[in-house]
């Protein structure tokens, strides 16, 4: 079979010929349909992503397929199921094996390139709005980089949750998407005065920042009493620092989200959060924005389009 492999970090992966991988006990084997990029992809590549797989690997982490083998011991699932996994890597293959217990069947009407490019972007969303921060119906939500997949997904979500929507992203172009989204007010990230402009908007509940740097802390300096603050990511690659007099004066929360974590300590809260994902996306009430499809000997346009910031919403590969 064909997959895309990174044999050493810092190099380019390449397209190469590898062996059908056969499931080991408690997997399954997909025939892979779809799979998403991420900029967790890009750090892999880099040698800076948080999980260090061994190499030689397979890019990839969300897909989206039809079960083609039943490992040792898995219960549930039979071949030719419909079913989106995700995993450290593995996706940007012909095939791939997954364990049962991350593979989650597909509603009928949810496309293969919509379940791969959900799981990511709008769990971490869901996650983090939901379970951590308890965003409630009339609170204001504030999103950084609110026209990237993780970003735009949040604006979704929090709207459907019945919150007011801030966004924040760079250029008009991105902006309307945001708007398209469901995001009630938005500010390009590159206005002077941040600060004042949230707090002329009323202040924020909520912050979704996936982007660090001065945007958290002007969202800091404008957020309500009992504010909370979601730590996203760090796309733009300053970290921020958080003064802690701030936290007391304001009774202020900074919140963690790490989505993949929870594989490993609480698996069945992100299965439910997907689960409820997936039925919001039959009935039709969040709307998916993939800005790219490639085929799987395209898959390097792909990650070069993330690098650079020229996509919006979500870029799929379909092998």
């Amino acid at each position: 079979m064909r997959a895309f492999r990174l044999t050493r970090t810092g190099q380019d992966p390449q397209l190469a010929d590898v062996p059908l991988p056969e499931p080991a006990p408690g997997e399954v084997r997909l025939r892979i349909a779809a799979c998403a990029l991420n900029f967790a992809d890009l750090l892999m590549i880099q040698g800076r992503y948080q999980e260090r797989p061994a190499l030689p690997l397979t890019l990839g982490m969300e897909v989206a397929g039809i079960v083609d083998a039943l490992g040792p011991g898995v219960e549930g699932l039979e071949p030719g199921t419909r079913v989106a996994a995700f995993g450290s890597c593995g996706g940007l293959a012909e095939f791939g094996c997954w364990s049962a217990e991350r593979c989650i069947t597909l509603p009928e009407g949810v496309s293969f390139r919509d379940a791969a490019a959900f799981q990511i972007a709008y769990g971490t969303g869901h996650l983090a709005l939901d379970h951590r921060a308890r965003l409630r119906a009339g609170e204001t939500l504030f999103v950084t980089g609110a026209a990237g997949g993780v970003g735009l997904a949040a604006v979704q979500i929090g709207h459907r949750m019945g919150a007011r929507v801030i966004a924040s992203a760079r250029g008009e172009d991105r902006l309307d998407i945001a708007r398209a989204a469901g995001a009630h007010e938005v500010i390009d990230s590159d206005a002077d005065e941040l600060k004042g402009r949230l707090k002329a908007l009323g202040g924020i509940d909520v912050t979704y920042d996936t982007v660090g740097g001065a945007g958290f802390d002007a969202a800091l300096r404008a957020s309500r009493p009992e504010g909370r603050l979601l730590a996203i990511g760090f796309a733009g690659g300053e970290v921020p620092q958080v003064p802690a007099n701030l936290l007391l004066v304001k009774n202020l929360s900074v919140i963690g989200l790490y989505w993949g974590g929870y594989m490993t300590f609480a698996p069945r809260v992100l299965t439910q959060s997907l689960e409820t994902l997936l039925g919001w996306m039959a009935e039709g009430s969040l709307d998916l924005h993939v800005s790219h499809e490639f085929p799987l000997e395209e898959a390097a346009e792909g990650l070069d389009l993330l690098r650079s910031r020229k996509a919006t919403g979500k870029v799929v590969i379909l092998p």
